[in-house]
């Protein structure tokens, strides 16, 4: 009972956070689409594939994933914070995907029905990191894959928030690759670069 407390203030503060900063997204981070863009390139994605932007937030991955796997693939975007959403329909993002309130620590999706996850963001807010990238693989196909991306790497987004890097920020690879290996991924790629970040998993069978 209390760990589900807990996991639901954490859930309500990841809510109010976003929430608070939905309308100002998009204008707050204007050049960013070129490098989803480019992050959307390098997963390989084919014509037909099922995609899942897990915390889409506003959207911005959906239309180059839309475009990757073509008018046949699936393309969902789940989000927890309405607010979000909200702004990716006014956007018109919504033409791209099916977007969906959900919680990524328990998504509405059939297990191995999704090639792959795009989480943009995404690491550093899941309140039960461990638990909640084993739901990624419980709905990813064996071989499927997952990309964790950021448009700028941990020093320049450090240097932005005017704190310093450290070796205990889950991003980081000594941190990442044994938690996704826990939870039945294996860690193929990994760019931590002032341009961007990208760490690509492959779900082991």
């Amino acid at each position: 009972m209390g760990d589900h407390d807990g996991m639901a203030e954490d859930h309500t503060h990841v809510q109010e956070f976003f929430a608070a900063r939905a309308a100002d997204w998009d204008r707050k981070f204007p050049d960013d689409g070129p490098a989803y863009a480019a992050a959307v390139a390098e997963l390989g994605l084919a014509q037909g594939d099922a995609v899942l932007d897990a915390g889409c937030g506003t959207g911005r991955a959906l239309m180059p994933l839309r475009a990757a796997v073509g008018p046949e693939g699936t393309v969902l975007g789940a989000d927890l914070t309405p607010e979000m959403l909200a702004e990716a329909v006014r956007a018109g993002r919504d033409r791209y995907a099916a977007l969906l309130r959900a919680d990524v620590a328990r998504l509405p999706l059939r297990t191995a029905s999704v090639d792959v996850v795009f989480g943009a963001g995404l690491i550093s807010h899941l309140p039960q990191p461990a638990e909640n990238v084993r739901e990624l693989a419980r709905i990813t196909r064996p071989g499927g894959r997952l990309a964790l991306f950021h448009p700028i790497g941990r020093a320049a987004l450090a240097a932005r928030q005017g704190r310093r890097i450290t070796d205990d920020d889950l991003r980081a690879e000594p941190r990442l690759r044994p938690l996704l290996a826990s939870a039945g991924w294996r860690l193929t790629s990994y760019a931590d670069e002032d341009e961007r970040y990208l760490a690509v998993a492959v779900r082991e069978d």
